[in-house]
C-alpha cells in the first residue's frame, strides 16, 4: 500500500476539504463549478486507489457527477460507518479537515466497493420521488389535524389538503411520463410491474433510488436496502436477529408492496402462511416477505425476464 493514495473529501456548502493517506498535507478548494474542476484535474494526476465522501443530502452530487465522468475510482459512504470509524481510531474531535483525513484513512482501510453512480436522469427521477414523499407526509398531517382544529382555521387545512392532492396527481403524471420517455425505465417498470404487488409507486421509487437493482446477488442488495436481518450473539447467547440500516424509502415502498403481495402474489401468499405456521411474528414474516420480493425484482432486471406464475401441482 506504500505506492497508492487514498483521498478523503469532506463536502461542505462552501468549501471542499481534501485529506491524503497515507501522506499528505490537507488543503481546500472552493466548492464552486471551478473549484471542482480544478480538484478533478489535481486527482487526474495524483492517479489515487479510491477517493472516498461522505453522503452529505445531495451537497456531493455535482463533485461525484464530475470525478466520476473523470472515470476517478470515488464512492460516496454512510456517514455514521465513518464516524465509528474515527472513534474507533481514538480521533473524537471533529473538524472539516480532520474529516478528511479520516475519509481518507478510511477509504485505505476499508477500501468500499464501487458501484455505478446515479446518472443525472436518475437522479432527477430520485428528487420527483423524494417531493412526491414529501407532499404525501404533508397531506397526511394535514389530514390528521382536520379533526381536532378549530372552525377558524378548518377552511384553510381542507384548502391546503386540496391543493395537496391535486400537486400529488400532478406529481404522478410527471414520472408516469418521466419512465415512459426512457426506453430503458420502461423496460425495467414492466418487469416490475408484472410482480404481483410492486405498483406504480413501488417501481419508480425502485428504479429511481435504488439503480444498483439488478447489478448485485440477492445477499448483496437485501443488505444495502437494510432487510437483511442481522445476528445479535455473543458467546453462548444468540440474540434475536433485527434488520438495520440501508434505505428508509425503498423500505417504505416495499413493505406496502409486500402488503399486497401477501393478498394477490401467490409465491408470497403460501411463503407468509409458511412463516407464520412456524411461530414466526406477523411482522417478521411480512419482513421476510419485502426480501423475498425485492430478490425477487432484482432476478427479473438482472435476467429481463418477466414473473411467471407459479404452476399449479397437478393432483
Amino acid at each position: 500500500m506504500a505506492d497508492q493514495t487514498f483521498v478523503g473529501i469532506d463536502v461542505a456548502r462552501d468549501h471542499l476539504d481534501v485529506g491524503l493517506y497515507p501522506t499528505g498535507k490537507p488543503w481546500r478548494v472552493p466548492h464552486t463549478a471551478p473549484g471542482i474542476a480544478a480538484l478533478t484535474a489535481q486527482l487526474q494526476a495524483l492517479r489515487p486507489t479510491r477517493i472516498v465522501l461522505e453522503a452529505s443530502g445531495g451537497w456531493e452530487l455535482p463533485l461525484l457527477a464530475a470525478l466520476g465522468s473523470a472515470e476517478l475510482p470515488v464512492v460516496a459512504v454512510n456517514p455514521r460507518q465513518v464516524r465509528d470509524f474515527a472513534k474507533a481510531r481514538g480521533t473524537l474531535a471533529k473538524t472539516d479537515r480532520l474529516d478528511a483525513q479520516v475519509l481518507a484513512h478510511f477509504a485505505a482501510a476499508v477500501q468500499p466497493a464501487l458501484r455505478p453512480l446515479p446518472t443525472a436522469a436518475t437522479q432527477a427521477l430520485a428528487a420527483l420521488v423524494s417531493r412526491r414523499r414529501q407532499l404525501l407526509d404533508m397531506l397526511v398531517a394535514e389530514q390528521n389535524r382536520t379533526s381536532t382544529a378549530p372552525p377558524a382555521i378548518r377552511t384553510d387545512i381542507q384548502t391546503h389538503i386540496a391543493w395537496l392532492r391535486q400537486r400529488l396527481t400532478g406529481l404522478d403524471q410527471q414520472l408516469a411520463a418521466t419512465l415512459r420517455a426512457s426506453p430503458l425505465w420502461r423496460s425495467q417498470e414492466d418487469l416490475l410491474r408484472s410482480v404481483p404487488g410492486i405498483g406504480p409507486v413501488a417501481s419508480v421509487t425502485l428504479l429511481a433510488q435504488l439503480p444498483e437493482l439488478g447489478t448485485l446477488d440477492r445477499k448483496q442488495i437485501a443488505a444495502l436496502v437494510g432487510v437483511a436481518p442481522l445476528n445479535r450473539d455473543s458467546g453462548t447467547r444468540r440474540g434475536q436477529r433485527s434488520i438495520w440500516g440501508g434505505r428508509a424509502s425503498v423500505r417504505s415502498a416495499l413493505y406496502m408492496a409486500a402488503l399486497v403481495g401477501i393478498r394477490h402474489n401467490p409465491v408470497l401468499r403460501a411463503f407468509y402462511a409458511r412463516l407464520l405456521a412456524a411461530g414466526k411474528p406477523k411482522k417478521v414474516a411480512l419482513t421476510a416477505c419485502m426480501r423475498k420480493l425485492l430478490v425477487i425484482c432484482n432476478a427479473l432486471l438482472k435476467h429481463g425476464t418477466r414473473w411467471v406464475p407459479p404452476t399449479p401441482l397437478s393432483p
